[in-house]
């Protein structure tokens, strides 16, 4: 039981790891344009395409490495990160940064993934639920303190020092993954258009598109939270790290809560949560007249944006366990791929939207895609409940 106490704060320490690596851009995205003259906008898009790297890549990775040991594919995805993110810190002008976060994403989604498998073997089954809504909080404790950390080290000295830590953080994490993890676990091998009969169930493939616009849902506004806050809002750049502080504070709870409804079957109450989004992000226009409410409701907001996450991945990781044991690190993978396809989307709407109806309203998009969720979320339920009352005739 000690070694896996142990072993549940290194894979949450991997979540805050690839959190730091991922969202720190967010945080530093005025420096970073500063020092290579280009506009914030463009500097957004980093955003953009890391997303979509590690979307587009994380399936291939996962699918290819399936044959191998888990154990050695991973501590070699962590080294390859590792250099990638050394890389970042080192850039000298934009295209070097830009390549060296198109190979950070090449192997985050696949590490995550991995990881994800290795806890789902390692927890006792009453207990995976709260160490996945861990691993995800993990993210969230990037948000509260390493994004804020990142930016405030931005500030003092250089964005570039920034990402040196989290390099230290890397070799830190490398080291405790080679000393807990253990280096045979059960796999179930199958070819690669085995794996993809998962894709095929449609519990699956409405699970991947709610995951996806529930992203969405999020970064068409999250991705110009600064300029929200101090723009939009009006506050001050020395008021910037308290509040990415408070709303990564939210985001946390976020996932603490998150785990709690996996536990208690959360995907039938997700519409609920669905329809306060679309409501909060509809008033924030008008709640941004004032600091106090448009403060309120982006806590709020990021209290129940993602709330979806430990639901969902614990239905994808059952699913697979019960009818598809050959496609398990693919199953687990599927979250972090279309969450990070959702981001694309969501950053890259809301860089569009700045320039069409401004800072102001760029929630409404977010709005959209809120509404596109309640749809899926509804209909996946009701595909859930059809297999369920099927399955009696099936056996």
């Amino acid at each position: 039981m000690n070694k896996y106490r142990w072993q549940a704060i290194v894979f949450v320490l991997v979540a805050f790891m690839l959190g730091c690596n991922e969202f720190i851009v967010v945080g530093v995205l005025s420096d970073i344009a500063q020092e290579f003259h280009v506009s914030v906008s463009l500097v957004g898009y980093l955003v953009t395409i890391f997303a979509t790297v590690y979307a587009v890549s994380t399936p291939f990775i996962t699918i290819l490495t399936n044959r191998f040991s888990r154990y050695k594919t991973l501590m070699v995805l962590m080294v390859i990160f590792l250099v990638g993110n050394t890389l970042s810190g080192l850039a000298m002008n934009f295209t070097v940064l830009l390549l060296s976060r198109v190979l950070t994403a090449v192997v985050a989604g696949a590490i995550i993934s991995l990881i994800m498998t290795f806890a789902s073997a390692i927890a006792p089954r009453e207990k995976r639920a709260n160490l996945v809504s861990w691993i995800f909080a993990g993210f969230s404790i990037a948000s509260v303190f390493g994004v804020p950390i990142g930016t405030a080290i931005s500030t003092a000295y250089s964005w570039h020092d920034a990402f040196y830590l989290i390099t230290v953080i890397s070799l830190v994490t490398c080291l405790l993954l080679g000393w807990l993890l253990p280096k045979q676990v059960e796999q179930v091998q199958g070819s690669i258009k085995n794996q993809l009969v998962l894709l095929a169930d449609k519990r699956i493939y409405l699970g991947i598109v709610l995951v996806l616009f529930t992203a969405a849902t999020m970064y068409a506004y999250y991705t110009y939270i600064r300029p929200i806050l101090t723009t939009g809002l009006g506050f001050s750049t020395t008021s910037l790290n308290w509040l990415l502080f408070l709303i990564g504070i939210m985001n946390i709870l976020c996932n603490r809560f998150s785990g709690m409804l996996a536990e208690r079957n959360g995907l039938r109450v997700m519409p609920r949560f669905y329809v306060a989004d679309i409501v909060l992000l509809l008033l924030l226009p008008w709640g941004m007249n004032s600091k106090l409410i448009g403060l309120g409701i982006l806590l709020i907001l990021t209290l129940i944006v993602t709330i979806l996450n430990s639901p969902i991945q614990i239905h994808f990781l059952n699913i697979a366990e019960r009818e598809y044991p050959q496609s398990t690190v693919l199953a687990s993978s599927l979250n972090s791929i279309f969450f990070n396809f959702g981001i694309s989307l969501g950053s890259a709407t809301a860089s569009g939207m700045l320039g069409v109806v401004g800072l102001r309203y760029i929630s409404w998009s977010a709005a959209v895609f809120a509404a596109i969720s309640l749809v899926l979320a509804l209909v996946l339920n009701r595909a859930i409940a059809q297999h369920r009352s099927a399955q009696p005739s099936q056996a």
